[in-house]
C-alpha cells in the first residue's frame, strides 16, 4: 500500500487519538449516560474511532513487527491482564467471584482479546501447513471465539483483510470498510437511530485512515509501543472504581 509523500498523521499519532477516543467512550458508558444521554451519544460516536483503528494497525503490524510471536504474546497478555478490569468496569464485579452470576457474564472480554484473535487469524492464513479450506474454517472458528469480546468478528476480519489485501488498496479499503460499516449501520437501525446513531461514528476511523494516515510509523521509542498495553487495563480499573464505589 503506497502513501507516497502524503502529509498527515503517523501511526503513533493516530494511535494516541484512538486511545483518547476510547477514554471518552468509556467515561460516557461509566458516568455520563445516566446523567446526559445526548452527550453520551456524542462521546460514543467519538469512541467508535478506536476499535477499527486498532484493527487496522494490528493488520499492518504483522508485516512491520520484528517478531510476530512476541507481538501476539503482548496482545494475549494484555487481554489476560484486562479481563478482570474490563468485567469490573462493565458490571461491578470480578470474574467468577460471584457464584450467582451466569457463566456468560464471566467470560466477557475487551478489545485486546479480539485483536489477539485477529492476529491469530493472520498467522493461520499465512501457515504453509494448512490448506485453504482449513484456513477458512479456522478463521470462522476465531470469529465465533470473538463473540464474548469487544468489537466481535469485526476486529478479527478487519485485521485479516488489512493484511490479506495489503497489496490491493482498493480491495483492502472496501473489505475493511464494509467489515465495520455494515454491522454498525445494522446495529444503529435495529436499535433505533434516535438512541443508537452513535454507531455511525465508525465512519470516522475509515475516513481518517484512508485520507489522513501518512504511512509513517513515527518515533520508535519504547513508550509508544508499551503505553497502550499498560493504559488499557489501568484505565478500565480506574473507571470501574469511579463507577462502582
Amino acid at each position: 500500500m503506497s502513501y507516497a509523500a502524503r502529509k498527515g498523521l503517523n501511526r503513533n499519532q493516530i494511535k494516541y487519538v484512538a486511545i483518547i477516543a476510547m477514554l471518552i467512550d468509556h467515561i460516557a458508558w461509566g458516568v455520563v449516560d445516566p446523567i446526559h444521554p445526548l452527550l453520551g451519544q456524542i462521546m460514543h460516536f467519538i469512541g467508535r474511532f478506536t476499535g477499527p483503528t486498532m484493527a487496522f494497525f494490528v493488520g499492518q503490524g504483522y508485516i512491520y513487527t520484528r517478531d510476530v510471536k512476541k507481538y501476539q504474546l503482548r496482545l494475549g497478555l494484555c487481554a489476560l491482564a484486562s479481563w478482570g478490569p474490563f468485567i469490573y468496569f462493565e458490571f461491578g464485579y470480578f470474574p467468577f467471584l460471584h457464584p450467582t452470576i451466569p457463566f456468560a457474564f464471566n467470560i466477557v472480554q475487551g478489545v485486546t482479546y479480539t485483536l489477539f484473535l485477529g492476529l491469530t487469524a493472520i498467522r493461520v492464513w499465512e501457515s504453509q501447513r494448512l490448506k485453504k479450506p482449513v484456513k477458512v474454517l479456522c478463521v470462522i472458528g476465531l470469529c465465533i471465539l470473538s463473540l464474548p469480546g469487544d468489537w466481535p468478528v469485526m476486529d478479527v476480519l478487519g485485521v485479516l483483510f488489512v493484511h490479506v489485501y495489503r497489496e490491493r488498496p482498493r480491495a483492502m479499503w472496501t473489505a475493511y470498510g464494509l467489515t465495520f460499516l455494515l454491522p454498525c449501520v445494522g446495529m444503529a437501525l435495529a436499535g433505533g437511530l434516535a438512541n443508537n446513531w452513535f454507531h455511525l461514528g465508525v465512519l470516522l476511523p475509515i475516513l481518517a485512515l484512508r485520507f489522513l494516515y501518512n504511512g509513517q510509523g513515527g518515533s520508535r521509542r519504547p513508550v509508544h509501543k508499551w503505553f497502550f498495553y499498560v493504559f488499557y487495563p489501568a484505565h478500565l480499573l480506574a473507571l470501574g472504581l469511579l463507577r462502582w464505589t
